[in-house]
């Protein structure tokens, strides 16, 4: 079969960029598929893919995705193509990965602000490869994707799936977890019999960091046996403001600020708890990382991992919109090492079902059930002549 994998950028930072890279990577490295990633940008480590440049006018802004749209457009008619994967809405696919939920309900919901013209084009692109006469199949992240699409798109269900992201084995068996945690904890001054409380983010105000930091201060507040939680906080946003929160309510001396990093994976095995309450998170793959270096997490019903969550056995997945009270009630029964322990297990049992090559073994299951559905549509086509 030959693929057309379409992304602006490919391989580069961020979710749906490292989601498209760890799939095709890995779908590259099968003899009956050939894969043609169409991106404005790319970083590949897989010599067997054809990468094809596309271009994009730039400014004004919103131009961005309309010219990506279309030039992928006009440089994939001119190759025989089986299949169109794209990871994002552009004019014809076949199968369309959704890494966020419809941008109008984004910018109404969740950034609660008016679309701007970028986010009014977004939007009608967003529409058009999802209801043009061309219905692709979607493949959403999530049920919480899922459920977001249903809501707003008159799609049939059936033409709707979800498959999860995925994390990977071995950038975790590539530490050593006794080593990296004296490492960590040492760095930050950090003692052995601290419970660590991680969180990893970057965008502090989505992923709720304040109201992690409130939870950490409303337990030890309550009672004075918690004295030995902490908070490691990795990612970007605006330190300042965070500390001055935990100045006012006598916790800074809890707080660590690591920045961004290239080795999470050492965070990961040096915490104990894992919390991101985010206010929404299509996925959170950082929920998934967690769980696979054994820590319980805590998120709420607006983080969509938490498909993978038996609240109470893996973690807690807590309401849409929690207290401060509520995040330090899930912290204080995870202070309880033998609960703690038995739950970052279970949590890392789940997150071995959820690998990047099982991820890709369903999207390649994906391909072979289009192509012969297509066969099959071209055959009864054949014989209504």
């Amino acid at each position: 079969m030959k693929i057309a994998v379409v992304i602006p950028k490919y391989g580069l930072v961020g979710g749906a960029e490292g989601f498209a890279c760890e799939v095709t990577e890995r779908l590259a490295r099968h003899e009956d598929l050939r894969i043609h990633v169409f991106a404005n940008q790319w970083q590949s480590r897989e010599t067997s893919i054809t990468f094809h440049k596309v271009p994009t006018i730039p400014f004004p802004r919103l131009m961005r995705p309309i010219s990506f749209a279309y030039f992928t457009d006009k440089r994939i008619k001119t190759g025989d193509y089986d299949i169109i994967h794209s990871h994002e809405p552009i004019f014809n696919m076949d199968l369309l990965t959704l890494h966020g939920i419809p941008h109008s309900i984004w910018m109404r919901e969740v950034r609660c602000k008016k679309p701007g013209l970028f986010d009014r084009r977004l939007i009608w692109l967003e529409r058009k490869g999802l209801t043009g006469s061309r219905t692709p199949l979607v493949m959403a992240v999530s049920s919480l994707v899922k459920d977001q699409v249903l809501r707003l798109y008159k799609i049939p269900e059936s033409k709707i799936l979800v498959i999860h992201p995925g994390v990977s084995v071995e950038r975790f068996s590539a530490f050593d977890r006794k080593g990296s945690r004296q490492q960590i904890r040492q760095r930050y001054g950090l003692s052995e019999d601290d419970v660590v409380v991680l969180f990893v983010g970057m965008n502090f105000e989505i992923k709720r960091l304040q109201l992690v930091i409130r939870g950490v201060a409303d337990l030890v507040r309550e009672n004075i046996g918690f004295s030995r939680v902490k908070l490691l906080i990795v990612g970007k946003g605006n330190k300042e403001r965070y500390l001055s929160l935990a100045r006012d309510l006598g916790i800074v001396n809890r707080i660590s600020f690591v920045g961004v990093t290239h080795e999470v994976e050492k965070y990961y095995l040096a915490s104990d708890i894992f919390a991101m309450p985010s206010a929404f998170d299509t996925f959170g793959l950082a929920v998934l990382e967690a769980m696979m270096a054994e820590l319980p997490v805590i998120i709420t019903q607006r983080v969509g991992a938490k498909d993978l969550i038996e609240s109470g056995v893996q973690g807690f997945v807590l309401s849409s919109d929690p207290s401060p009270g509520d995040v330090a009630e899930k912290l204080a029964a995870l202070t309880e090492k033998k609960r703690r322990l038995e739950m970052g297990k279970k949590a890392r049992e789940v997150a071995l079902r959820y690998t990047w090559d099982r991820t890709a073994d369903q999207v390649r299951e994906l391909y072979h059930l289009l192509v012969r559905q297509e066969d099959d549509l071209s055959r009864r086509s054949y014989h209504l002549k």
